[in-house]
C-alpha cells in the first residue's frame, strides 16, 4: 500500500487524494436514501437477506463463477463442480462476515483466517494461514505479480495496525484498500478474491456505513465487469495518486450499484404490498 506521505494515519491521507472527497460523499449520499426508503423501516430482515444473496452471486461471478440469480437462489449442491463450490463459498463468506464484525478491529488477521476457513472449507494444513515461501496461489483471474511470503507477512501486520489503531479515514477509503491489499498480496493459497471482497463488505457494515449491510458492494463490482476491476485493481498496485484514487472510485461506483439493487428489490416489495 502506497500513501501520500508519511502521516500517523495514512488512509486518512488517501481520503483526500483528488476526486476521492466526492467520491466519498456520492456514496455516503445513495447509501442514506435507500435507509431512508420506507420499505427499509418495516423489511430491512428481507433487503439484508435478499443483498447477502445477490452480494455472493456478484463475488462469485469475479470468480469465475457467473450463475443467474435464480439458480444460486434454487440451488442446495455447491459441490458437484468448480463453479458450484466457488457459488458456495461466497454464499458462505456472506453468511459468516457479519458474525465477525465485533472481531474485526481487534484481531483483523484472526478474520481473515476464519474468512479463509469458510470459503476453503477443507482440511488442507494451508487453510487459514498465510501462505509460506514456495507455496503456489490458486488465483487464475488476478495474475498480478505474487510478492513472496515474507512480503505478504509485512503488509499483512502493518494493515492490521492499521486497522487497531483506528482511522479518520472514511468507511469507503478504509474498504478499499482492505479490498485492494488482499487482492494485491493475495495472502492465502485459494480464494484471494473472495475474502478479499468479504472483508470490504465487513469494513463498510462495521464502519457504520452499511449496518444493515443492504448495500453490496460485490454487486457493483460484477456489474462493472472484470476487466473493469482488474484495470482499477492495476491502478491500487502502481501506488501512485492517481492509480489509488481510480481504485477507490471504482469501489465507490460499486457500492452505488449495490444500493442500485437494494433500491430495486425495496421497490418491488413496496409494489407487493400495495
Amino acid at each position: 500500500m502506497s500513501t501520500t506521505g508519511a502521516t500517523a494515519d495514512p488512509l486518512a491521507a488517501l481520503g483526500s487524494l483528488p476526486g476521492v472527497p466526492e467520491s466519498v460523499e456520492s456514496v455516503r449520499k445513495a447509501v442514506d436514501r435507500v435507509y431512508g426508503h420506507r420499505i427499509m423501516r418495516r423489511r430491512s430482515n428481507a433487503i439484508t437477506s435478499e443483498a447477502a444473496l445477490r452480494g455472493a452471486r456478484g463475488s462469485a461471478a469475479l470468480s469465475g463463477a457467473d450463475w443467474a440469480l435464480e439458480e444460486v437462489r434454487r440451488r442446495t449442491d455447491f459441490g458437484a463442480d468448480d463453479e458450484a463450490r466457488v457459488v458456495g463459498a461466497a454464499l458462505r463468506l456472506g453468511a459468516e462476515a457479519g458474525q465477525l464484525l465485533s472481531i474485526w478491529r481487534q484481531s483483523p488477521l484472526r478474520v481473515l483466517a476464519r474468512l479463509h476457513l469458510v470459503a476453503a472449507a477443507d482440511g488442507d494444513e494451508r487453510v487459514g494461514r498465510p501462505r509460506q515461501a514456495g507455496e503456489a496461489v490458486d488465483e487464475p483471474l488476478v495474475e498480478l505479480p505474487l510478492p513472496d511470503a515474507a512480503e505478504v507477512s509485512g503488509r499483512l501486520e502493518g494493515l492490521a495496525d492499521l486497522i487497531i489503531a483506528g482511522t479518520s479515514a472514511p468507511a469507503l477509503v478504509t474498504a478499499a484498500v482492505v479490498h485492494g491489499e488482499l487482492l494485491a498480496l493475495r495472502p492465502f493459497t485459494s480464494r484471494n478474491g473472495l475474502v478479499a471482497r468479504a472483508a470490504e463488505r465487513i469494513v463498510l457494515i462495521g464502519s457504520g456505513l452499511d449496518p444493515k449491510a443492504v448495500c453490496p458492494a460485490e454487486v457493483g463490482h460484477a456489474e462493472l465487469g472484470r476487466a473493469s476491476y482488474l484495470a482499477a485493481l492495476d491502478g491500487y498496485v502502481s501506488g501512485t495518486p492517481e492509480g489509488m484514487a481510480a481504485w477507490i472510485a471504482h469501489c465507490g461506483r460499486a457500492v452505488e450499484l449495490g444500493v442500485r439493487e437494494s433500491t430495486a428489490v425495496c421497490e418491488a416489495l413496496q409494489r407487493g404490498a400495495a
